[in-house]
C-alpha cells in the first residue's frame, strides 16, 4: 500500500476512476475536497473541527448541524459543554465525568489488558486518558494558570507534538502502570472541578494566549471549553473502540 506523508503535496490532485477502497486518512487536510459520482458507502469520517462552525454537504445538505444534534442525543450532558457560567461550567463539567466513570468502570470489567489495546492504529484506553492529562496541562495549567512547565510527564502528547518543533522528552518514556495513569488522572480531574468551584464572570472574560498559537487570543472561559471538547471527543473515541473490542474487530 503506497503511503503519502507531509512532504507529498496533492493539493488540487485530480482523481478519476481510481480505486481508493480500504484508504486512510490520518490527520490529512481534506477541506475543500470535491467528490462527485462517488461510491462513499460504508465510508466514516472522524472530524471534531467540523461541528465548530464548518460545513460537510452531502447531496446538496449541510450534515454538520445534524451530526451534531445527535452525538447530543447519544451523550446526555454533551450540549452544557456550550456553557458560559461557572454554574452551567461546574453542570458540564460533572455530566461529562460521570460519563467518563461509566466508561473506566466498563473497561475495568473487561478482559484483562483491553485498556492497553489498540483499534485499528488509534491510542489505546490508556493512552487516551493520558493524552486528557495533557490537554488538562496544556489548556489549564499552562494557558489559564500559566505553570511555566504545565506538563505531567505520564502525559500522552499527539502525534504532530514533536513534528511541529515541540520536545517531547518532558514525557516519560515507555508504557506506565494502568493504575498510576488512573491516578494522575484523578488528580487532574479533580484539579479542575476546583478550579470551576470558586471561578467568577470576570475570570471567565480574562484573557489568555492560545498555548499552540500565542498571537491568538483566548480567554479563561474559551480554554475551558476547549477542555471539554477534548474530553467528550475523547470519550466518544473511547467508546467506540472498546464496541470494537467487545465486538472482536480489532485490528
Amino acid at each position: 500500500m503506497t503511503t503519502f506523508g507531509r512532504s507529498d503535496d496533492l493539493r488540487g490532485a485530480e482523481f478519476v476512476g481510481v480505486d481508493l477502497r480500504g484508504a486512510r486518512f490520518r490527520g490529512a487536510d481534506l477541506s475543500g475536497v470535491v467528490m462527485r459520482g462517488v461510491d462513499i458507502a460504508g465510508a466514516e469520517i472522524e472530524s471534531p473541527w467540523l461541528l465548530e462552525g464548518g460545513t460537510l454537504l452531502v447531496d446538496g445538505v449541510d450534515v454538520a448541524p445534524l451530526v451534531d444534534a445527535e452525538l447530543d442525543r447519544r451523550f446526555p450532558g454533551r450540549a452544557l459543554r456550550r456553557a458560559d457560567d461557572p454554574e452551567g461550567l461546574r453542570s458540564a463539567w460533572a455530566a461529562l465525568q460521570a460519563a467518563w466513570d461509566a466508561a473506566v468502570a466498563r473497561a475495568a470489567a473487561m478482559p484483562a489488558g483491553t485498556v492497553d489495546v489498540s483499534v485499528g492504529g488509534e491510542w489505546s484506553f490508556a493512552q487516551t486518558l493520558r493524552h486528557l492529562v495533557m490537554a488538562t496541562d496544556t489548556w489549564l495549567r499552562g494557558a489559564v494558570l500559566e505553570v511555566e512547565a504545565p506538563y505531567h510527564p505520564i502525559g500522552q502528547p499527539n502525534d504532530e507534538y514533536a513534528l511541529d518543533g515541540y520536545d517531547p522528552s518532558v514525557f516519560a518514556p515507555g508504557t506506565p502502570a494502568y493504575a498510576d495513569v488512573l491516578a494522575v488522572r484523578a488528580g487532574r480531574v479533580a484539579m479542575v472541578g476546583d478550579f470551576l468551584t470558586s471561578v467568577t464572570p470576570e475570570e471567565l472574560a480574562a484573557p489568555r494566549r492560545n498555548p499552540w498559537a500565542p498571537q491568538v487570543q483566548e480567554t479563561t472561559l474559551s480554554c475551558v471549553r476547549t477542555i471539554l471538547e477534548e474530553e467528550w471527543e475523547h470519550l466518544r473515541y473511547a467508546l467506540r473502540d472498546l464496541d470494537a473490542i467487545e465486538a472482536g474487530a480489532v485490528g
